[in-house]
Order: C-alpha cells, then sequence, then structure tokens
C-alpha cells in the first residue's frame, strides 16, 4: 500500500515509536490522526504536521477508542492504516506480578489494539481494503528472566495479529505485527518495574546486547511493512532466528 494521502491512525502518537511514525508518515503525504493522552504534545505536534487530527484518547477506555475513530472517520471520511503502537511496559519475576498492575497493563497492550481493530474493520471492508500494525516487542521472541509480563502481552498481540491477518485476508485487509529491539524513547522510564536490573544476568548467558535503535530507525520499518504488506516486520534479520 502507498502511503500518499492515506488517512492514518497512530495511537501512542505523542512520543517515542508512534511519534517518530506519524512524523514519518505524514512526510510521505500521510494524513495521520494523532492518537494520546497528552492533549498539549498532540497539539504541538499537530500544529506541525500538515492534514493532521489530534485525538485526546486513553487506550484502556473503550469509549474513548470508539470516539478515536468515529472523529477520525468524520474530519477525513475514510480509514486506511491504524497504527497501535500505544503501550507501557511492565517488568517483574512470575512470583511477584501484580496481578492488578498486570491487568491494567493487559487492558493497554492488548485489549485497546482489539478495540480499535474492531472498530476499523467494518469501516475498511466497506471501503475493500486497508492496513492494520500492530506494534509487539523483541522481548516476545524471547524468554528473559524478569520480563514475562510485557513478554506475555506482546506475545498475546503477535497471535492475535497473525490469525486476524489470515481471517481477513479476504477482505483485502493486510494485518502486520513488528518487533522492535531496544529503542532509544522514554519507554524504559515508564516501565513498571518490580525487579532488579536483568541486563547484567542476560548479558553473561546471551553476550553483550547490541546497540538500541533510534525510534526513526522502526518508523522506516512500518512504513515499509506497509507498503510490503508484510506479515511480520522485524527490527533486524537476526531476530527472525529467534522464532
Amino acid at each position: 500500500m502507498k502511503i500518499k494521502n492515506k488517512v492514518v491512525i497512530v495511537t501512542g502518537a505523542s512520543s517515542g515509536i508512534g511519534l517518530a511514525t506519524a512524523r514519518l508518515l505524514a512526510k510521505h503525504g500521510a494524513k495521520v490522526a494523532l492518537v494520546a493522552r497528552s492533549r498539549d504534545k498532540l497539539h504541538n505536534l499537530s500544529a506541525k504536521l500538515p492534514d493532521s487530527l489530534p485525538i485526546c484518547a486513553d487506550m484502556t477506555r473503550k469509549e474513548d477508542i470508539k470516539k478515536m475513530v468515529k472523529e477520525t472517520v468524520k474530519h477525513f471520511g475514510r480509514i486506511d492504516i491504524l497504527i497501535n503502537s500505544a503501550g507501557q511496559g511492565y517488568d517483574a519475576p512470575v512470583e511477584k506480578i501484580d496481578i492488578a498492575t498486570y491487568r491494567r497493563i493487559f487492558d493497554l497492550d492488548v485489549v485497546g489494539p482489539i478495540v480499535a481493530m474492531q472498530q476499523v474493520i467494518p469501516i475498511m471492508r466497506a471501503q475493500k481494503g486497508g492496513a492494520i500494525v500492530n506494534i509487539s516487542s523483541g522481548t516476545s521472541l524471547m524468554f528473559l528472566p524478569g520480563m514475562s509480563p510485557y513478554s506475555s502481552l506482546k506475545s498475546a498481540v503477535v497471535s492475535i495479529s497473525l490469525t486476524a491477518r489470515e481471517e481477513l485476508k479476504k477482505d483485502n485487509i493486510g494485518v502486520s505485527v513488528v518487533y522492535p529491539y531496544m529503542t532509544l524513547t522514554a519507554f524504559e522510564d515508564n516501565t513498571i518495574k518490580e525487579v532488579e536490573d536483568v541486563q547484567p544476568e542476560i548479558e553473561e548467558e546471551r553476550g553483550p546486547l547490541r546497540p538500541p535503535d533510534a525510534a526513526e530507525y522502526i518508523a522506516e520499518k512500518i512504513l515499509e511493512g506497509i507498503e510490503n504488506n508484510e506479515a511480520e516486520i522485524f527490527a533486524h534479520d537476526w531476530m527472525k532466528k529467534l522464532k
């Protein structure tokens, strides 16, 4: 799918991968609905991106997600692409997982994208096609101590995405899942941690970690994946060997 003049919803657009992706798609001529909870950040960003629409929404709230889709259609008349980038990390050993916290992150990282997909699929079907991109994580390809909460949620995103891809083939709706590696964003700062730093343990077992990627690099991968209708978008080829 070519990006120019396409209407794209990007959740988590105020920072990190979502922000970099929104900027890149706008640069390539897309009309972008910018979705996040931070109203001020969205309006500041929208002022710099032509044909963009800021929508303040909490992706854990079903009514906010419905409003996001309705406002996008009302403003642009259609939705061609949905990019589910909003999310938060949660690290803890299995025996110390706080169930209330896990459920809250589950609502954001898994349920939110599902609800968004459910809202846009009928629209895309009526338009005879579309694209959905869900951001997973490289951690879903590995079994890292202390990271099972986040890894399990992102593994769910993988299964949902690839199953939806099969279900929606007949409707010309491509569903893709993205596996970022460590990325230079504020994601780690916002991750809820109930575990000590696991990087030394990981490096002892697996060797030195590769340097993190820029969010802009992942955005380029997402753009390429949309254009080529890729089922799985890996940050690096070496990650494919982890499957």
